[in-house]
């Protein structure tokens, strides 16, 4: 959810105060929102190879054109425009590391007005690029380049990152350059409400992953997996990655998952606009004062705010709960993500539905399907059954909440309408994924160059 920011350079004096900053997102039920966040490839409409951040056709030109059309504010880094602000809207355009683009959308009262936002967006930036001779790809993996061909954006955190993650895992790098997500956000209403959330979404982001799967492709070829995006996040980094054990124990709160950041290690600090490389440092040295890159320095909430974000979970807490597990897809799957999820977490009866379906699910299963469903999807096995037969109750689960909620739009109609793609992938037992494979084998005759022109926005 795009927001402004409340974090502030006011120094943190204790371990309570990394507490009260996640305690401050509770909100009562009436103003519950959601946010959607969604990335997508940029590529050269005649090549299909990446676009780069420099030249006439580059992406910070694009930026700069987009900005000019939507009135917003560029970001700079040294000169160089990395994004753009649009306060009033409440949204934000973000270069990723390899020159994904993402909308970070405002925090909305339904799927209706995301889908608004959605399209608003999409075609904003299409008008200003295809006169550039540029497109975008919504897809989870970059399908044809290999990571040398991807240029990094002239942002100095990933120039931090990119050599840490290749120190602590084999995929960071791909991760980083090479993929792109859908990614709902939402609220909770107390500690209480938090933890059933949190555990539900947790348990149910592989199924997610399932549904949404959308990334058969590395290296110009099938890679033998379906969602290769979330299979690259098991290779990334294991200790800011993962489905997180702890949440289903005991003493869970906000406390515990403060615990838990405390440890992750840091990989930067900003100061004065200057990014300080912290890389595998420890944010509670820093709260003691003896962080080695800044000695005797105390962080700010802005500190623990940059920190929280570079924590990779299935499931992230930071004021509000990030659902992470989904492959980015086709333009009307934008939506259907953000309404899935919202049909279960902010309906309390689909909520208390969903914890009774995942309450006796032990860590070893929800581990299992956490590395299983890269490969396999809906037809991963799970227990009696498939992960297919769990997608059809999280959907009808969901069905139900949508309607609970009652947010209409022009048309009376209410948000169950955005699930339409979702169900026809339950319906059918059959992934974006697996519809991509059948035309890389069939139509498109193993020219996966097709994919660009097929499945662009």
């Amino acid at each position: 959810m795009s927001v402004a920011s409340k974090a502030s350079n006011k120094p943190i004096e204790s371990r309570d105060d990394l507490v009260v900053a996640l305690e401050a997102g509770c909100k009562p039920p009436q103003d519950w929102r959601i946010g959607t966040e969604h990335e997508k490839f940029v590529f050269f409409s005649d090549t299909h190879a990446p676009v780069p951040h420099q030249g006439k056709r580059g992406i910070g030109v694009l930026l700069e054109r987009l900005g000019e059309a939507l009135g917003a504010e560029p970001v700079l880094e040294d000169g160089k425009t990395i994004g753009l602000n649009m306060p009033e809207a409440q949204c934000a355009i973000s270069l990723e590391p390899g020159g994904q683009l993402e909308l970070s959308g405002a925090p909305l009262d339904s799927i209706h007005q995301t889908c608004t936002e959605t399209h608003n967006h999409l075609k904003a930036v299409r008008e200003v690029a295809e006169p550039m001779g540029i497109g975008f790809l919504g897809i989870g993996m970059a399908p044809t380049w290999r990571l040398d061909d991807v240029p990094q954006m002239p942002k100095a955190r990933y120039a931090i990152m990119a050599p840490y993650m290749e120190q602590v895992g084999t995929l960071g790098t791909s991760m980083m350059r090479r993929t792109c997500t859908v990614q709902a956000n939402l609220d909770f209403g107390s500690e209480a409400d938090m933890i059933r959330k949190m555990r539900v979404s947790l348990a149910l982001q592989p199924i997610a992953t399932a549904i949404f799967a959308n990334s058969p492709f590395v290296d110009g070829k099938p890679s033998g997996y379906l969602s290769f995006r979330s299979h690259v996040w098991l290779h990334t980094d294991p200790d800011r990655t993962g489905m997180l054990p702890f949440v289903f124990e005991e003493g869970m709160g906000f406390e515990r998952y403060a615990d838990y950041a405390l440890d992750v290690p840091m990989y930067f600090v900003i100061r004065d606009g200057r990014y300080i490389d912290c890389a595998g440092q420890s944010f509670r040295d820093f709260l003691a004062g003896t962080l080695p890159a800044l000695p005797g320095e105390l962080p700010t909430h802005a500190d623990w705010d940059n920190h929280l974000s570079t924590i990779f979970p299935e499931v992230r807490m930071k004021s509000w709960l990030e659902m992470r597990g989904a492959d980015c897809g086709p333009w009307e799957e934008i939506c259907a993500l953000p309404a899935l999820w919202a049909g279960l977490l902010l309906d309390a009866d689909s909520l208390a539905a969903a914890w009774d379906l995942v309450s006796d699910w032990n860590q070893s299963e929800r581990q299992s399907l956490r590395e299983e469903v890269p490969r396999s999807a809906l037809r991963t096995e799970f227990r009696d059954g498939t992960v297919l037969d769990v997608a059809r109750q999280m959907v009808e689960l969901s069905r139900a909440g949508l309607r609970r909620r009652d947010r209409r739009n022009w048309e009376d109609l209410n948000e169950e309408v955005h699930l339409a793609p979702v169900q026809m992938i339950v319906d059918s037992g059959k992934t974006m994924a697996e519809r991509l494979l059948d035309l890389y084998h069939g139509a498109w005759e193993g020219d996966l160059d097709e994919i660009f022109d097929a499945r662009a926005y």
